[in-house]
């Protein structure tokens, strides 16, 4: 098994804590970033999925933080949040 440096600790005072490594930190910020723009343009998982073109259980995968959105969804979905109309002209 892979081991990485951990970057935040586990509270020893919460048993359902754990260790967080650079990677997995890493993937709870994107998954945040995307949640919180999807949430912000008051879209479920579903009506995101189909507006933009992104397969929902990629989306799914990437909210909950399973697998990394490479960056090129990031850049994505960051000009969806801004211009969320022209990008569904778009892509429709």
């Amino acid at each position: 098994m892979k081991t990485e440096p951990i970057v935040l600790a586990s509270d020893p005072a919460d048993p359902e804590d754990f260790d967080v490594s650079a990677d997995g930190l890493d993937r709870g910020r994107k998954a945040r970033l995307i949640r919180t723009a999807r949430i912000g343009l008051g879209l479920s998982q579903a009506e995101f999925a189909g507006r933009f073109k992104v397969p929902i259980g990629t989306l799914r995968d990437w909210e909950q933080a399973r697998t990394s959105a490479p960056d090129f969804a990031i850049a994505y979905v960051r000009v969806i949040a801004r211009h969320p109309d022209m990008v569904a002209s778009i892509v429709a």
